[in-house]
């Protein structure tokens, strides 16, 4: 039974039958995370006061402006899972491919990947706005042993064991889900260890919030725009509220707990829509799923899409079940 003032430790090895494999494995992969995670806070507090906000002046692998954060977080989550022994790959929004751990013996023994995208939103760590770190855990498909592959990342979400994100903001957040609801745990750092303070965390069925980037309505599928416009009619408990923080992390969990639907649909300027399927919208939608919410494309779930490649980017619309749903009945009304 979860209760409140848990620490993450404590609460692992109590609901350790909840996970159906190896239990010792996933509380040391979670506690990577964490520490990993206390590591990354620690820099994201002293942004403004050390030389560690700005451009890193490079480009990553998306075509993206890198941040200083952006190559630190991404370094420390990736040493401290190799530190630790327990996955035998990661793929990262920051690098081109996915990188191949070996085990301590060589023999490539660990039987978990993580794809994670280790600083989300760090373009707005320069305004002192929230950003996050979105991660997701399958079980390896190719034999034991033998070096991962890229189909060991190629998965289905519905194939994932375990997801969940960070959020670096007023508090520090880590939330996460093993397929048995979704638990929230804030840092106390003055004793550097998470609690829980946000026990089954759930979507309201409705919510009043849509968010959305409304500058680039004009860009947007005519179902998308029809769905907006209902969401600003004035009639029964619409006009709806617009949020729009333009960090992923951060506008989902404001959903979650407020009942709203975020959207990054496709555009005329992003034909495939540009969030990333394996480390964005698979994790996410776990997360919502699990707490009684939808993610969809627009037309089907998220988590039955097959990946045909790493960086693949898919449209995501995702919060409250009912208004999905309503977003999902006015795409339908446009074949793909």
């Amino acid at each position: 039974m979860a209760t409140k003032n848990q620490s993450l430790g404590e609460f692992i090895i109590e609901n350790q039958s909840d996970f159906q494999y190896s239990s010792g494995e996933l509380s040391r992969l979670i506690n990577s995370i964490r520490l990993a995670a206390k590591m990354v806070n620690h820099e994201v507090n002293k942004a403004g006061l050390v030389d560690i906000t700005g451009s890193a002046g490079e480009i990553n692998t998306q075509g993206e402006d890198q941040q200083k954060l952006d190559v630190f977080a991404n370094d420390t989550f990736i040493r401290t899972l190799t530190n630790r022994q327990i996955v035998c790959g990661i793929a990262s929004e920051e690098n081109d491919d996915f990188i191949t751990i070996e085990g301590e013996r060589k023999d490539h023994g660990n039987k978990y990947v993580v794809a994670m995208d280790p600083l989300d939103g760090s373009s707005n760590i320069d305004v002192n706005v929230s950003v996050g770190t979105i991660f997701s855990i399958y079980r390896r498909v190719t034999p034991v042993g033998t070096p991962v592959q890229l189909e060991d990342f190629l998965q289905p979400g519905n194939m994932q064991v375990a997801a969940g994100y960070i959020i670096y903001g007023t508090s520090t957040m880590l939330v996460y889900t093993t397929g048995n609801g979704v638990n929230g745990f804030t840092l106390n750092p003055s004793l550097g260890t998470y609690y829980l303070s946000h026990p089954n965390m759930t979507f309201p069925e409705d919510g009043s919030i849509y968010s959305v980037n409304e500058g680039n309505y004009v860009h947007f599928p005519q179902g998308v725009k029809d769905y907006i416009k209902y969401c600003q009619q004035e009639e029964g408990d619409r006009p709806y509220t617009s949020r729009y923080i333009g960090s992923l992390v951060s506008d989902i969990h404001r959903n979650m707990i407020k009942g709203g639907i975020y959207m990054y649909p496709k555009s005329s300027k992003s034909v495939d829509g540009k969030l990333r399927l394996l480390y964005e919208c698979n994790p996410m939608a776990f997360i919502a799923e699990q707490a009684g919410g939808l993610a969809s494309d627009g037309y089907q779930r998220i988590m039955d899409l097959k990946p045909n490649e790493l960086h693949q980017r898919v449209p995501f619309f995702c919060g409250s079940k009912n208004m999905v749903r309503k977003a999902e009945e006015f795409m339908s009304k446009y074949p793909r």
